[in-house]
């Protein structure tokens, strides 16, 4: 088949970012909105004689490309493919192959875990803020030594991004796996792959990152199952045994471990982290230390929110306060269980993004607290209303509903004279949704204690 230049150039970006064919729909999609296109070209997915089987679809010439890893090769081909991309107007031949398929298999796991690049140093964050552990974290790294270590605490406070962030600034190549409750030996040390036509070895990430000396972050150990035991002489830093290919392999210098989880390997008892199992206790004891990580302060989660904010291109220091007072009293009041959820700082930061979206307090707030049930999500938002007077407090009432007044004895003949109701189940004065709305400002006057819907608003 004759390609086009530019038909080319798709084939030369999908090579570099270490796909191989038949290749989904969805990595072909990925690499065509890196090329600036909308879904992955027509003369591909809409072929039918390049469809081979159900989402996967044939890429011409994409198969003939072997090349060693951190080789002048391996450079020279990545370089040359993004080359190819960045200019379709000039036709790009496909690099020739190299030989060995030992070489093939480790640059296609290479290439699947850094979208074409040789290096797997994470890139560095500006909007970062380094707290908490991050100065353990680093310093462990530093010092070269095998110190694997267990990192818990709530969902979005940051634990992973400490981690590739310390390994940004120490230059240091990290290898995130995430775990799953599938997540097995084959996953984790690496087994026989087909590759241009060859049953090859290829080692997994654990067995890479070994080799390269670089760090290993386990991410959610505690999804995991019985089936990560492989890793034990790994956590031992003793190196591992590769059974299928006969080979012993011990971790180069400057190899150590980090695992992150939401629970300390005991289970989730209340539910909140669905999935995450009771971890096996020898496996457990193998981590030197374990870090528990919490929630930042608020000066701290207030200098990440501007951040964020100036990144996101609308900075509002008022704003950024309110909200990490907001979060840091609902999370006070999580841990004397008070409330059953939390405002993460993850949140803070999409509420953020919303802000810079929309322009407006009140959409951001409401956006990011959709996911919550309805009573939850009234009550966070209402609490905040009451920090934020931009922000509209007034009750959302309908003709039908009570309106449930805080009024005292001395009060009672003022607002039954305007034809507020006396409701002995609940002991307070109520007037109609429909009365309510006529003179909200004489009845919120006397404050609003409750809104309670009649079951009388159907619409249709």
């Amino acid at each position: 088949m004759n390609l086009s230049s530019k038909q080319q150039a798709f084939v030369d970006a999908c090579r570099a970012a270490g796909l191989s064919s038949p290749a989904r729909r969805s990595d072909l999609n990925d690499v065509a909105n890196g090329l600036g296109m909308k879904y992955a070209p027509a003369w591909i997915v809409q072929n039918t004689e390049m469809r081979a089987g159900r989402g996967l679809f044939i890429v011409p010439g994409l198969d003939d490309t072997g090349v060693v890893v951190d080789s002048p090769a391996a450079r020279d081909a990545v370089e040359a493919a993004a080359a190819a991309a960045a200019a379709p107007a000039a036709p790009a031949a496909a690099p020739a192959p190299v030989k060995g398929s030992d070489s093939v298999a480790a640059l296609s796991a290479i290439r699947g875990m850094t979208a074409g690049g040789v290096s797997l140093v994470p890139d560095t964050l500006k909007t970062y803020v380094p707290w908490g552990h991050h100065d353990k974290v680093e310093t462990v790294i530093r010092s070269g030594m095998f110190a694997p270590m267990y990192v818990t605490g709530l969902s979005g406070n940051g634990k992973t991004t400490m981690i590739q962030q310390a390994c940004a600034r120490l230059n240091r190549e990290c290898f995130r796996v995430n775990i799953t409750s599938a997540t097995d030996e084959d996953d984790l040390l690496g087994g026989f792959r087909l590759i241009n036509g060859e049953t090859v070895w290829q080692d997994g990430p654990v067995v890479a990152a070994m080799r390269r000396g670089a760090v290993l972050l386990l991410d959610e150990i505690d999804l995991g199952t019985h089936l990560m035991m492989c890793l034990q002489s790994v956590l031992e830093g003793k190196g591992i045994y590769l059974k299928k290919i006969n080979e012993w392999v011990r971790p180069a210098d400057g190899f150590t471990i980090f695992a992150t989880a939401n629970t300390k390997g005991k289970g989730s008892d209340d539910g909140r982290f669905a999935g995450t199992n009771i971890m096996n206790e020898a496996m457990l004891d193998r981590f030197d230390w374990t870090l528990e990580q919490d929630y930042a302060s608020k000066g701290t989660e207030k200098k990440i929110l501007l951040k964020k904010m100036k990144a996101f291109g609308k900075e509002d220091k008022d704003f950024a306060a309110r909200l990490t007072d907001w979060a840091d009293t609902i999370r006070k009041a999580f841990r004397e269980g008070i409330v059953d959820e939390v405002i993460t700082t993850r949140r803070l930061e999409n509420i953020c993004k919303a802000f810079a979206i929309f322009g407006d307090r009140e959409t951001a707030i409401e956006m990011a607290l959709a996911r919550f049930d309805d009573d939850t999500k009234t009550a966070f938002r209402d609490f905040y209303a009451k920090m934020d007077d931009t922000i509209d407090s007034t009750p959302a009432v309908v003709p039908s509903d009570r309106v449930y007044l805080k009024t005292s004895y001395s009060q009672k003949d003022e607002v039954k004279a305007r034809g507020a109701k006396w409701d002995d189940a609940k002991r307070a004065w109520y007037v109609t949704g429909e009365d309510y709305l006529a003179d909200t400002d004489f009845w919120n006057g006397y404050g609003v204690a409750e809104v309670a819907a009649t079951g009388n608003d159907c619409p249709f």
